[in-house]
């Protein structure tokens, strides 16, 4: 079933290539998104954007998250590379700004940015310059099954500590419910656990301590106890059989299947789920809920800081000009707001959160809204090179092959390397 949608995302490119490739110029739009309900009013935006701009084809093209991740260093080099690219922010794209393969369009949304919350502006923003512009925000945070939580008397809201997550988890096992589903094989799900555990340990000021080095850098305390507590669940053995095998695609449809009651996943995948499960249906509000990451005992990170990204789209070096007026028309009131109403996103345009109808999408837009610290996500935020050990050493944990000392320490080395 999964195949299906691959195929209409597919069919959605050649479409649009088809129209692209009698235009004068051609606006090159490479994405990740999976969810072929999202990518259809995607196309419907372009299609509207060509029909008012004659002479201008907008050519979507698509790539899965991983490759996309994997591949992107190689496309940024080439001649043929695409006009508009997905970002999300941090450390990555200051490389990318570093390397001189972005555009600087600061005077071409000069106006126009005032539009946006300013927050989710900063993250595309270096050293007072734009090189991008926001399309989104999210929370990364607990979805959870309804009947299975109910089969074993957990009650989701009463999940406020770390330890309540334990005694959460052995009641679903005892109950003879998967606790949690996981696509191990990506590795970024596992960096999830131990990163939020640092937000909730340390709170901001461990994280900025340690990104100048202070405090042992990662391999301070904070650090180390993330992973001995990420460490207790795994020794629980919370995860589905072969989760270090499953791709994140193939977790979300499984959650969506309801064969497990919990998964720790970015705010999306509450509609991602439903795409992604085999009966393209999965769980409706009746028997979806979600509940904050826990707190940890005696931690310094408030309850209300919150883990997620602010995604968005970047320009590459060379670009026609109507490449930032495309992106323009695509992040604009009345898009966001279309979106927000199909429960797609959480805007970043003023006024387009009026589109939210949504009780789980305004409990998350209220989330963000009260959250004082948002951090985004490590491996992003650390760039390329760090974030890529984070991801490695965080599912080396999860599979029992690394202390969480060790998996510290080798963060803070690849952290003393990239500097």
């Amino acid at each position: 079933m999964r195949l299906v949608g691959k195929l209409e995302l597919a069919a959605v490119a050649c479409l649009l290539w088809a129209n692209a490739a009698a235009a004068d110029t051609i606006v090159k739009w490479l994405h990740v998104e999976s969810d072929p309900a999202q990518v259809k009013i995607w196309e419907e935006v372009a299609r509207a954007y060509e029909a008012s701009h004659p002479g201008v084809g907008v050519e979507m093209q698509f790539l899965e998250n991983e490759a996309y991740k994997a591949k992107l260093p190689t496309i940024l080099q080439s001649k043929d590379r695409p006009n508009i690219i997905y970002s999300w922010a941090g450390g990555v794209l200051k490389a990318q700004i570093e390397a001189g393969v972005l555009e600087d369009i600061t005077d071409q949304v000069k106006g126009y940015s005032d539009s946006l919350t300013p927050a989710a502006l900063a993250a595309f923003t270096s050293s007072g310059r734009i090189y991008g512009l926001p399309i989104a925000l999210s929370q990364v945070g607990f979805l959870c099954n309804k009947e299975l939580m109910a089969k074993a008397k957990v009650d989701p809201a009463a999940i406020k500590s770390w330890d309540d997550l334990l005694a959460a988890v052995k009641m679903l096992k005892t109950a003879g419910v998967t606790p949690i589903v996981i696509g191990g094989a990506d590795k970024w799900p596992l960096h999830f656990y131990w990163t939020y555990l640092a937000v909730r340990i340390g709170g901001k000021p461990a994280f900025d301590a340690a990104v100048r080095g202070e405090n042992g850098g990662f391999a301070g305390e904070t650090f180390q106890k993330s992973g001995e507590l990420f460490k207790q669940l795994v020794d629980l053995q919370p995860f589905q059989n072969g989760f270090l095998g499953f791709k994140n695609p193939q977790a979300v449809g499984y959650f969506g299947d309801g064969k497990a009651a919990m998964t720790l996943a970015i705010s999306s995948v509450y509609q991602l789920q439903r795409a992604l499960a085999a009966d393209k249906v999965g769980l409706g509000d009746d028997k979806i809920c979600w509940f904050d990451f826990p707190g940890v005992t005696a931690g310094k990170g408030a309850t209300t800081d919150t883990l997620g990204g602010i995604t968005g789209w970047l320009v590459t070096k060379g670009s026609p000009k109507e490449a930032v007026d495309f992106l323009k028309y695509f992040i604009s009131k009345d898009v966001q707001t279309r979106l927000a109403a199909g429960n797609f996103i959480i805007p970043v345009v003023h006024g387009a959160e009026a589109g939210l109808n949504n009780a789980f999408m305004k409990l998350i837009a209220a989330n963000l809204a009260r959250s004082t610290y948002h951090q985004n996500f490590y491996d992003q935020s650390l760039g390329p090179s760090v974030g890529r050990v984070v991801n490695d050493v965080t599912a080396e944990i999860a599979g029992g092959s690394m202390s969480p000392q060790d998996a510290a320490e080798a963060i803070e080395a690849a952290r003393k390397q990239g500097n």
